[in-house]
């Protein structure tokens, strides 16, 4: 029988799968979980078709297992770093080449971008997250190669399988979706003790890709260096501690870790006293191991690692293994590369940290302060900026405009995030402005309008008449003004809604009205004239101000108010004061569907006594 040539490294393969060949397939988002999503895939796949596969499928065993893993993982890491697109993953059982073997592709849609390798110069050694280029590819596979397609790009390696099978007492990992327990084993690995060679090349790769995923997840700087040290330890060291710099502050031990973890808290008092100082450049050096018995054992060795990225130094890694040898040098490249992704974790957590607080001060500059009790009329506020930001383009507003009236606004800029919530802070000034000047419900959107519009078409001429993403400077506007009549005899109500979700009546019948008619957008035409409606609240009678957050709430292709949904709502509130049909509309509104809510939402409830 004539077998078939064999396939050189880096040949390109076009080939179509046998619809008979086993194949799995799964799409994965470019983040950083990406490589853990993959390799979890992988060994389900390979575990799967060991156990129910054909007879080919029987050479499945522990080598190809964990040397694909490691593959798959450097694979994926890289069409994420440098790419920065959706990956595509599949893995094929080639039945059609003799020996038989797995087949793994991963595929990004940049195929205008060369798969990198990390020793190129322009890759600086303290800012590589991971990957290791195709020199780990070509290691260990026994064919591997590259194809571009008008929107793709595949990288692909092939894993022969042993002719026979594997051995009889070659057991097969099962899949598991959470991180190995091993990276917490109270015993270390006899192999990582031993440094052997074949550790160091191949154990030590899954270790920090494991790593990599766990640091990816943490965005506090206390987590990043306590779960760091508990990852060296025991595994690599006898114990660890974790200095953090912060910008403006003296140095802080932020994490001590020990074997035995009795010996923590005198560990913890013996180098608390020499803090290590700021080092300018990245890379192990060897240190001195601990002058008391705080670090035990009686002496060993210790590396000191700064936690650099970007050139600047967030901390240092200290670390220690008891014995004569202490820490080998074989060591000092996998430490060092460990610290890199430790230095990564805090550069990220210290920028969510800081953007938390640039968003939390914005938001506090877009909500009113504290509003004091108005006469003979109860209020409530939901206020709910959109999942995973801080500050959003909804906003309310009530305060006292003199003469006995208190004005009310509810608006909704065009968007969300940071973009929508800066025309939200100049609008509800400019608001309370207009009001307390003693201009009427007309007059102030008629007012805010014009000058909206002026900066819309003034941005127009420069060039920036959208925000990006294309969310344009318009804004949706429920606004009103309130004034009391005698206690306990209801009050009079004057409003206004440009483009926005219209108010409802409840009265104490239960009847639901609409309270306005629509008109046009607030910042589209500086001719437009608005008109308002006024009518009386008896005591009792509840006036009900939303967002499109509450009534464009999606379902499928159904929305929350489709049919009157909201009406019905608050049909049902009768008898309830105003926190809560605050809280009841809140409650249907998240309970509509089980998807989070994809829009920033906010609820004004006025309730005449």
């Amino acid at each position: 029988m004539r077998l078939p040539p064999a396939r050189r490294a880096g040949e390109a393969r076009e080939t179509a799968p046998d619809p008979a060949e086993p194949v799995s397939r799964t799409s994965l988002p470019g983040t950083q979980q990406a490589a853990g999503a993959a390799r979890r895939f992988l060994r389900a796949a390979l575990a799967q078709w060991a156990e129910t596969g054909p007879p080919e499928a029987a050479g499945i065993g522990d080598r190809l297992m964990d040397d694909g893993t490691l593959l798959v993982s450097e694979l994926v890491t890289n069409a994420v770093v440098h790419a920065g697109t959706a990956v595509e993953l599949a893995c094929r059982l080639d039945t059609r080449e003799w020996p038989p073997g797995v087949v793994v592709e991963v595929s990004d849609h940049h195929p205008a971008r060369v798969l990198r390798d990390d020793e190129g110069p322009d890759i600086p050694d303290d800012s590589r997250e991971g990957g290791r280029g195709l020199q780990l590819v070509a290691a260990l596979s026994d064919a591997w190669g590259i194809s571009y397609r008008r929107d793709r790009k595949t990288v692909w390696c092939r894993f022969d399988l042993p002719d026979g099978g594997p051995a009889a007492d070659t057991p097969l990992p099962a899949p598991s979706p959470e991180p190995p327990a091993e990276l917490f084993a109270p015993e270390p690995p006899p192999a990582c003790r031993g440094c052997g060679s074949d550790w160091v090349e191949r154990g030590a790769l899954s270790f920090l890709a494991e790593a990599s995923d766990l640091l990816a997840g943490q965005l506090d700087e206390d987590n990043v260096t306590s779960l760091a040290a508990q990852l060296l330890v025991p595994r690599i060291a006898d114990w660890c501690a974790v200095w953090v710099y912060p910008a403006d502050a003296e140095p802080r031990l932020a994490s001590v870790w020990h074997s035995e973890e009795q010996r923590i808290d005198g560990l913890r008092a013996v180098l608390e006293k020499s803090p290590p100082e700021a080092a300018p450049r990245p890379g192990a050096r060897r240190a001195a191991w601990p002058a008391s018995d705080g670090a035990g054992c009686g002496g060993g060795g210790a590396l000191v690692v700064p936690l650099t990225v970007a050139g600047r130094c967030h901390g240092t890694l200290l670390l220690g293994r008891a014995g004569e040898l202490g820490l080998p040098d074989e060591m000092t490249g996998l430490v060092e590369d460990f610290a890199r992704r430790v230095a990564l974790a805090m550069d990220t957590a210290r920028q969510y940290a800081r953007q938390a607080m640039i968003s939390s001060v914005l938001q506090r500059g877009l909500l009113p302060p504290a509003v004091g009790r108005i006469p003979g009329v109860e209020h409530a506020v939901v206020y709910e900026p959109l999942a995973g930001d801080w500050v959003g383009g909804d906003f309310y507003d009530l305060f006292p405009a003199g003469d006995g009236r208190w004005c009310f606004a509810l608006g909704d800029v065009c968007g969300n995030g940071p973009e929508a919530a800066s025309l939200a802070g100049i609008a509800r000034p400019m608001l309370r402005l207009l009001a307390r000047e003693g201009y009427g419900v007309c007059d102030v959107l008629d007012r805010l309008n014009k000058a909206l519009a002026d900066e819309a078409a003034a941005a127009l001429v420069g060039g920036t008449a959208a925000w990006d993403g294309g969310q344009a400077r318009f804004l949706s506007l429920l606004y009103g003004e309130v004034t009391p009549y005698a206690p306990e005899r209801g009050a009079h109500c004057t409003l206004a809604s440009a483009g926005h979700p219209l108010p409802l009546v409840l009265g104490r019948n239960g009847t639901v009205r609409e309270a306005a008619t629509p008109q046009i957008l607030l910042g589209i035409s500086d001719t437009t004239q608005y008109v308002s409606e006024s009518f009386g609240l008896a005591p009792g009678d509840t006036l009900l101000c939303v967002t499109d957050g509450v009534t464009e709430r999606r379902r499928g292709r159904r929305l929350f108010d489709d049919d009157d949904g909201l009406a019905a709502v608050l049909g049902g509130c009768t008898g309830l004061d105003a926190a809560g049909i605050a809280e009841r509309v809140r409650h249907a509104v998240h309970a509509y569907d089980i998807a989070p809510p994809a829009d920033d939402l906010a609820v004004l409830v006025l309730q005449a006594r």
